[in-house]
């Protein structure tokens, strides 16, 4: 996918390829057509100048959701032990004993 020449059938077919959608003869030209929009936009934002704009890390602190004064609305994020896994395995309805086993769900 060249960022001059846009997004390509082939390349929205080898995208819902990989994530594992099947679209439709009329939904491809479509999906070409939004995709590029998207590109478009986001060409339009890299082009604004964002010189002394400070990163954005964590939008609670911009609103102050993490003071005091207003009832501390986010838990603080500390270190915490963690659940016993043979514990959790115990209860899991099939298990080896590491990991918990799952049904396939995706085919291909």
């Amino acid at each position: 996918m060249s960022s001059s020449a846009g997004v390509s059938l082939d390349d929205v077919k080898r995208v819902a390829e990989l994530a594992n959608l099947e679209l439709t003869a009329e939904e491809e030209p479509r999906m070409q057509r939004d995709l590029n929009a998207i590109l478009g936009h986001i060409a339009e934002l890299n082009e604004l100048d964002t010189t002394g704009v400070p990163a954005m890390a964590q939008v609670g602190e911009i609103l102050g959701l993490l003071t005091q004064e207003n009832g501390e609305a986010l838990r603080v994020d500390a270190i915490r032990p963690s659940v016993d896994r043979m514990a959790v395995m115990a209860s899991a309805p099939e298990t080896d004993g590491r990991f918990f086993k799952v049904p396939k769900v995706i085919e291909r």
